[in-house]
């Protein structure tokens, strides 16, 4: 694989002196879950987070960063979002309104700012691990200063997948 080119991520964490590790997989465009990403860079699938971007009917778009291992529960997004009623943004939507692509959303850098709801459980481990803004690259960072760089606030949002 040829060496990890800089994302807007990336750039952002460096602007603001915050450490990180890029970490290159694979990418299987049929298969963009979690779990895959996190077997393909080494680390469990709670440790892996991807960010989900959701719609509410009072404020607007806000994006929802929950463990691989979850899905997300809207009832609670939307209450931890001020909103009666939330729904996920369609796919084809993603672009126009974040800058990136299905499989490389991260809230670190988007084309505009949007408010950022984690889950608790990113509290839980010293290293997790997001979408660098591409498929096929993740950062590896410490949860307190992705809350940082991403403005996110911390709630309970997800739950464990319906199997």
């Amino acid at each position: 694989m040829k060496p990890a080119q800089k994302t807007n991520a990336a750039r952002l964490l460096d602007q603001m002196g915050i450490h990180y590790e890029l970490r290159q997989y694979q990418v299987d465009p049929n298969d963009l879950a979690a779990e895959t990403v996190a077997a393909k860079i080494g680390l469990p699938p709670e440790q892996v987070f991807k960010t989900l971007v959701a719609r509410g009917e009072r404020n607007g778009i806000v994006m929802a960063v929950i463990a691989g291992d979850q899905e997300l529960n809207l009832k609670a997004l939307a209450a931890a979002a001020g909103e009666r009623k939330i729904q996920l943004v369609p796919v084809k939507e993603l672009q126009a309104l974040t800058g990136y692509i299905r499989g490389g959303v991260t809230a670190l850098a988007c084309k505009r700012e949007f408010p950022v709801l984690v889950d608790e459980t990113i509290e839980l481990f010293e290293v997790v691990s997001i979408s660098a803004g591409v498929r096929g690259l993740q950062i590896l960072i410490a949860p307190g200063e992705y809350l940082r760089a991403s403005k996110g606030t911390v709630a309970a949002l997800g739950q464990p997948k319906a199997g």
